[in-house]
Order: C-alpha cells, then structure tokens, then sequence
C-alpha cells in the first residue's frame, strides 16, 4: 500500500472528474510541455502521485492522476465484470480521450496499474494516444510468491469478512511503525480502504497472484518505454523489472533510496526521471 507523504494540495493542483473518475490534476503556471496520464496500484488511489504533481508541474508537465474505477473516490457497479483487467484499460482509454490535450500525451501505471496501462496499450495497438509508456514498480505477470500468498489470504477474507475487520487484522500484522505516521496520513489510509468497492478489491486481487506475462506483446508495439522502479520491491524482485526492461527493449531507471513507491518515497527523484523521459 503506498503512503503519500502528505495530504494538503499544491496550489498548482486542483480536484476533477475525467470519464466519470475522481482524479487530481496538476497544471503547470507556463507553458505545457506534455501531459501524463498517471495510473494508481491495488489498494492505492490517485494521493499516491500527490508529491510528483508540483515538481512535474514545475517542469512543464500537466498530470491527471485518478482513482481507478471502484476505487477510493471513483465509484464502481456491483457486477465483478465491471473490474476486469481489460474494463480498466478501457477507463485509461476514456480518461486520455477526455482530456482534450494538446501536445504529447504519456500513460505511467504503478504496480498494478502499470498491468492495466499494459492492457490499456495492447488492446488497440494500432491506435495510440500516447507519446510513451512508463512502468513504474511493475512486472511481467503474477507478483511475487511470497506476496501472492499474502494476497490470496486477503482474498479469502474479502469472502467472509468486512472491509473494517480486515483493515482491524492488517494493522495487528503490520505492527508499530518506526516512525509513526501522521495521524491525517494514517486517517487518510483507513478512509481509503473502506471507501474501495470489495468487489474491485477482489479482482485486482486475483489478477495480481495470476496475471499473464504480456511482454512479448508489449515489447512489439512501437512506443517508447520507460521502467522504473525503487531499489527494493517486495511485490516484483528489482532483477525481475531490469529483465523485464532488457525484454521490452526499455530505457530503465531506479530511485536511489526507494522501495516499490518511489512516487511517495523519493518523489524529486522520481519526477526528474520522468521529466527527463519524458522530454526526450
């Protein structure tokens, strides 16, 4: 789960809804050089980029951040159909189409929204609306062993119990953090995973301790690519991202410093590799 290290917007960012989804945007005070279409993970939300909007920002780059559908503040149907892997690539799809942006236009998914952004890209690969692709602590199909059966225990409590006793269990699991957390971050998170839809909880779930390996696929489309991870990640080994790059034929980078959100963690860092790849 990625922690934003802070709550309050910049004055650069203000709250929107594109395509019918709950997102934050940064707009930059001159000229706009691009835009990025920015893509949360499994129990994230679009506050998960809120320390990159303003260095982007600074460097010319508008940015819509959103809430998946059935996430945090995007609403989403009772119908399990509704969170498929493909039902949230067609939302990017939407989201960047509702833009109506000028200049160039690039798509960056984390950890389980970089597989969605993958979807987003093959399921139309003739018909790009994006300038490049950015994976971001993602993978090339099921996550770790260790985590996936972490994650298939969450599975099996989202059958039988709500989302409050699970948030109750997982803190217990968790223990104490050194340091602790700001009490409006550590509200903030259990605000957030009971507004979650337990049913997209359920298939971004399933889809994380199965999901295919695309990167041939992917590697065949003719877009520039960037992967970038922390130097640690618990959800999909840094070796394993490199050769996913190395597959993809990938420009990579890693955040000195950061785990599986370098977006929180080291969020200068990160926005100036992006800036730079995006530039070039």
């Amino acid at each position: 789960m990625s922690t934003p290290p802070f709550l309050k917007l910049p004055s650069c960012v203000r709250t929107v809804r594109v395509a019918g989804l709950a997102a934050l945007c940064g707009e930059p005070a001159g000229a706009v050089r691009g835009t990025a279409v920015l893509v949360p993970g499994f129990t994230g939300s679009k506050e998960d980029f809120i320390a990159l909007l303003e260095p982007l920002a600074e460097a010319g780059f508008r940015t819509v951040a959103v809430d998946q559908r059935g996430q945090y503040e995007s609403d989403g149907p009772d119908d399990p159909a509704a969170y498929a892997v493909a039902a949230l690539g067609a939302d990017v799809r939407a989201v960047t189409a509702g833009l109506g942006a000028a200049g160039p236009v690039h798509l960056l998914g984390h950890s389980f929204g970089g597989q969605v952004a993958r979807e987003a890209v093959l399921a139309d690969p003739d018909d790009l609306p994006w300038e490049s692709l950015t994976l971001m602590s993602t993978g090339p199909g099921a996550i770790d062993p260790v985590e996936a059966a972490r994650t298939a225990l969450l599975l099996e409590a989202l059958d039988s119990m709500d989302l409050e006793s699970i948030w109750q269990v997982m803190r217990q699991m968790e223990g104490e953090r050194v340091p602790p957390l700001d009490p409006e971050v550590a509200d903030f998170l259990h605000r957030r995973w009971l507004a979650n839809h337990p049913l997209a909880l359920k298939a971004m779930a399933a889809h994380l301790v199965s999901a295919p390996d695309r990167v041939d696929e992917l590697a065949a489309v003719g877009l520039p690519k960037l992967v970038l991870s922390g130097e640690r990640d618990y959800a999909w080994p840094v070796p394993e991202q490199s050769l996913m790059a190395e597959r993809l034929g990938a420009v990579r980078r890693t955040v000195a410093g950061a785990g599986h959100s370098p977006n929180a963690e080291r969020p200068a860092e990160t926005a100036a590799a992006l800036a730079a790849f995006w530039s070039a």
